[in-house]
């Protein structure tokens, strides 16, 4: 429970977050650079230019603080001068435009997603531990022994960072003394100056460098990734001393969690992760005392941030699994749960060593990279999959504008090919041309990130990168892996299953026939529908479909697992859905299965909701004959449930069946039907009221009328 003083504190943040704290950050940046800096070369500009923005950043101090420091959004001016120098984004946006002179059109369309930034992690405890001098000292030590020049900027650009995250701390002293608040100005003399010795000066350490990491690498998806399990040692120590006891615990990490929703209130599709419980590397459990007080913490605050994710060792105990189970029904849809053995296996096929695999996080939303030690391309944009299917079937021709495609390589419908086997090989070697354009993108970004976005500041926290000499973007990270979202691939099976029946063995319909009734969708052919929806559809324990849905899962992984990068890095597909399923919608046409045109396309790879019509147990079962190993960037599964249904028994009976079942990630709503109607009828009556949206969770009211519908209209599981 909260306690007065947290409840006090939420309700100031609530009634603040509309207008979180701004500061002229980026234009400081750009200013320095254009102004200050202008005749240094780039690798120093960028350092110095970072640092002088930090310098320039007020500071935000309460006399209720308890931890010090607040960090501020960015304030984005429009008409402000951009550092050609500093902005990677133009030159490498020009220089892919260059190389794919169709991509524009094919990114309107989602055939090819667009290009992001975040999704990242790092070791946080590396200050914790050494301090800002320890791990200073390392660098000053690497930089004479640098084994050539760009090794050499490399290390001088961290010392630069380093002694900016410093003073940044060091401003906030006299702020506290002179508020009479000794205990933190102390505390933060301290810390992250030197190593931390108690667990307040660990939060407080791992707080200050998390403000000024956000700075340096403002994007969606950077998160903090296995707190509980490297703060857990400094509070064990606190309690076996008596310094702390779980319930001062509980309280400071409850500060913490407002502070982290603090900074990013307003945008609930701004994910920062932190991911609790798990594995020690040699397989035991690593769920501690901190790993249920976070999981309380985030039932009992009413925010969107942290996303507090759950690790399940390879045999949790009940306890856990309760704990689970009662996030998922009483958190606010905010539960995500994850499941060690399958998603560690995937992690390894893709060629991790098992120490960096057991080391997995998210970062973001649910994709999965080991901590510290990827750089943050590891998800980038989405590809609309049912799209694609439909422009192969009818030769390039968008449904909803009747108009040909340029740039995807459909030269003819599907009435051109004499074979369903010729069929399905056109379609994956399109998707397999698409998903190496998109690759492709990334490594054009990567080579601009390189030069023009160092990253010095979390670079220094993250394998390899000190004994490379290289920034995260040049080679430093120890695994330089970029991925996407497909979405709708669930989708896909249904339909090039319907294909493969009705068109070739059953001959129900002939292509053309098909073709026609997915233009007209499917008014005058209510027949050739229905007959299409009588099809066996992924979702059902049905052994044909389901062993046909993994060879297209297979087969779709492989268009990206064969890819090599700039640095040997692969392609990994990231199953969730984000906002994309409405977006996807919007643009899809009828498909083959007999769908009409407009409908939200499935999650991850959870079969489409009206293709669950035997029950939830039937379709975790169904998701477990796919091949998860192959899932290296993650797989989501979302299952919303009635809530009357849906009881704490049944909810871990359900729980063990999809682990049972070798699932890697578990999530759900379970908000009554009759609840979300009211809210998007009068929004002002639910100003609070949170839901799963895909990968993400998030204020109902806040969301567009076509996510609110998209989520009103899935299934609720009864059975």
């Amino acid at each position: 429970m909260k306690t007065e003083r947290i409840a006090a504190l939420e309700e100031l943040h609530l009634k603040r977050s509309p207008r979180p704290l701004v500061t002229r950050f980026a234009i400081d940046y750009h200013y320095a650079g254009l102004h200050l800096y202008s005749d240094l070369p780039l690798w120093e500009k960028a350092a110095r230019s970072m640092a002088y923005a930090i310098d320039q950043l007020p500071i935000f101090v309460e006399e209720t603080d308890r931890i010090g420091g607040r960090a501020s959004i960015l304030f984005e001016d429009p008409l402000r001068e951009v550092d050609p120098d500093l902005d990677f984004l133009t030159g490498a946006a020009n220089a892919v435009l260059d190389e794919f002179p169709d991509i524009k059109e094919l990114q309107a369309n989602q055939l090819v997603g667009y290009t992001g930034k975040g999704h990242i992690t790092w070791y946080f405890d590396r200050i914790l531990s050494m301090g800002i001098t320890g791990l200073k000292a390392q660098f000053e030590d690497a930089l004479t022994r640098a084994a050539d020049q760009e090794a050499s900027e490399f290390y001088q650009g961290v010392i630069i960072m380093l002694d900016a995250l410093q003073a940044f701390n060091d401003k906030h002293i006299s702020a506290y003394r002179e508020m009479g608040n000794d205990t933190l100005a102390d505390c933060m003399a301290k810390v992250p100056r030197y190593p931390a010795e108690t667990f307040r000066e660990a939060v407080q350490s791992f707080y200050m460098q998390y403000i000024i990491v956000m700075k340096e690498n403002p994007f969606g998806g950077n998160g903090p990734g296995r707190l509980d399990y490297y703060l857990w040692p400094y509070l064990e120590q606190d309690i076996a001393a008596g310094r702390c006891t779980l319930e001062e615990a509980k309280e400071i990490i409850d500060e913490l969690f407002l502070r982290i929703d603090e900074r990013i209130s307003i945008w609930d599709g701004w994910v920062e992760a932190i991911t609790v419980g798990g594995s020690h590397p040699n397989g035991s459990s690593a769920v501690n005392p901190l790993t249920y007080i976070m999981i309380e913490s985030i039932i009992d605050l009413n925010i969107t941030h942290p996303c507090v994710y759950v690790r399940l060792p390879k045999i949790p105990d009940e306890k856990l699994l309760s704990a689970c189970a009662r996030y998922l029904l009483s958190g606010k849809n905010r539960a995500q749960v994850l499941y060690d053995p399958t998603i560690i296996a995937a992690l390894m096929k893709r060629g991790m060593f098992y120490r960096d695999a057991v080391e997995y996080a998210c970062g973001g939303c649910m994709e999965i990279a080991p901590q510290g030690s990827s750089s943050d391309f590891i998800f980038n944009g989405w590809h609309n999959v049912p799209k694609l299917l439909e422009v192969m079937i009818t030769g390039g021709i968008c449904l909803k504008t009747g108009k040909k495609l340029n740039g995807v390589h459909a030269d003819k419908d599907l009435a051109g090919y004499a074979t369903f086997e010729e069929f399905y090989q056109a379609f994956m070697d399109e998707a397999r041309r698409l998903n190496y354009m998109f690759l492709r993108e990334q490594d054009i970004y990567s080579e601009y990130s390189h030069t023009h976005r160092p990253s010095y500041l979390i670079s220094s926290m993250m394998d390899d990168c000190l004994a490379r000499g290289r920034n995260m973007h040049a080679g430093g990270a120890r695994y330089h892996d970029y991925g996407c979202a497909p979405v709708g691939i669930p989708n896909v099976v249904d339909g090039l299953f319907a294909i493969k029946e009705a068109v070739f063995e059953q001959k129900i319909c002939t292509a053309e026939e098909l073709i026609a009734a997915m233009k007209a969708n499917y008014q005058g052919y209510e027949r050739l529908q229905a007959q299409l929806r009588q099809l066996p559809k992924y979702g059902n324990n049905i052994e044909e479909i389901d062993t046909f849905a993994h060879r297209v899962f297979c087969d779709y992984n492989d268009t990206f697992s064969s890819y090599r990068n700039r640095f040997g890095g692969v392609g990994k597909p990231i199953y969730f859905t984000f906002t994309f399923s409405a977006e996807a919608a919007a643009i899809l046409g009828a498909t083959p299965d007999g769908r009409n045109a407009g409908l939200p396309v499935a999650h991850g790879v959870t079969p489409h909701s009206a293709s669950m019509t035997s029950g939830i147990t039937s379709a975790i079962l169904s998701t477990g004959k796919l091949p998860c190993e192959t899932f290296t960037g993650g797989a989501s599964t979302m299952w919303d449930m009635d809530s009357e249904w849906a009881t704490q028994p049944l909810m871990e009976a359900i729980l063990k069946t999809f682990l049972q079942q070798g699932g890697q990630i578990f999530q759900g709503n379970t908000t009554p039907l009759k609840e979300l109607l009211l809210a998007q009828e009068h929004p002002e009556d639910y100003p609070n009221l949170i839901v799963r949206v895909g990968g993400y969770s998030a204020r109902f009211t806040g969301l567009g009328k076509d996510l609110q519908d998209e989520i009103i209209g899935r299934i609720r599981h009864k059975k």
